[in-house]
């Protein structure tokens, strides 16, 4: 990677022309990405996808860089990124659709881990519907599952005794993810009292459902965020990947293993890049455990 970043540094001031203090202020930043990717044990540029990307913006805010240095930052690493595309280096741009506004770079919505806990509180689990929407809210967060994969969950993938669910991600890329305590207990209720009261004798594969057995729909869980968000008093527009961007983010913040988090989201890169194969179930299960707020 330092090859590819003098390479870039060179094109810079070759076919650029750009001056000695901005090739300086690439320089510096460029290393600073380079240094935490070696901090995270990345050793490819192409083990870069968008997750590395909000675990390096999250760790520059918490080196106390403000909203505009983060952005001048980002427009370096961008502009590497793109330079890479064009060289025909890497098959794609981790950034591409990472926008920065003029007045500086916002990390990606996701909420603290008290809004996380009164959005899963606010549900009345004594109503077999509500028992559904808590338990859904759970398992989203407890495993940061994308909303299409949460609501295409079938009764067959989830193991209550492992506490992990079984999941289909993008590109039929299939996928084993831990959750925690909290998750797998409220799951169990809502299977065993739950889930046959709502169903009152229809057959439904679909661990949950909506009227009639029919799947959820994503419409129909976003409804669902919406509803309990304002019960819960949130200022905040809550959404399926809100949750999948709280869920990375907290583990992330806790301590957590960047491979292991983007292995847990099921990345599309992964099943591409071989560093990532050898992180165990049993790691990502003592991992989540360890580092998630509700894992234990």
């Amino acid at each position: 990677m330092d090859e590819l970043t003098q390479t870039y540094l060179d094109y810079l001031i070759i076919e650029k022309g750009l001056s000695h203090n901005t090739i300086l202020s690439y320089s510096e930043d460029l290393i600073r990405f380079l240094n935490f990717l070696e901090k995270n044990k990345i050793d490819t540029i192409h083990g870069v996808d968008i997750t590395t990307i909000l675990a390096w913006l999250i760790d520059l805010a918490k080196n106390g860089l403000s909203a505009k240095s983060r952005a001048r930052h980002l427009i370096s690493i961008r502009g590497f990124f793109k330079y890479l595309l064009n060289e025909k280096l890497i098959l794609t741009n981790p950034l591409k659709n990472v926008n920065i506004p003029k007045t500086g770079l916002s990390l990606p919505k996701f909420m603290t881990v008290q809004e996380v806990s009164d959005l899963l509180d606010a549900p009345d689990i004594r109503n077999p519907r509500e028992l559904r929407n808590a338990a859904m809210m759970e398992i989203m967060y407890g495993s940061g599952l994308r909303v299409s994969e949460l609501v295409s969950l079938k009764l067959q993938d989830i193991n209550l005794d492992a506490n992990v669910v079984r999941v289909m991600g993008k590109g039929s890329k299939e996928r084993m993810v831990p959750f925690g305590s909290h998750a797998g207990n409220i799951t169990q209720k809502w299977i065993k009292q739950g889930r046959p009261a709502l169903l009152n004798g229809i057959s439904t594969p679909y661990l949950f459902f909506a009227r009639g057995g029919k799947p959820m729909t994503r419409q129909g869980f976003w409804k669902i965020l919406k509803k309990y968000g304002a019960l819960a008093k949130l200022s905040k527009n809550i959404t399926p990947h809100t949750l999948r961007h709280s869920f990375a983010t907290h583990l992330l913040e806790g301590g957590a293993d960047l491979r292991s988090v983007q292995t847990l989201l099921g990345h599309s890169d992964i099943s591409t890049t071989q560093i990532y194969t050898h992180i165990s179930r049993d790691y990502l299960i003592k991992m989540h455990r360890q580092y998630h707020p509700r894992g234990s």
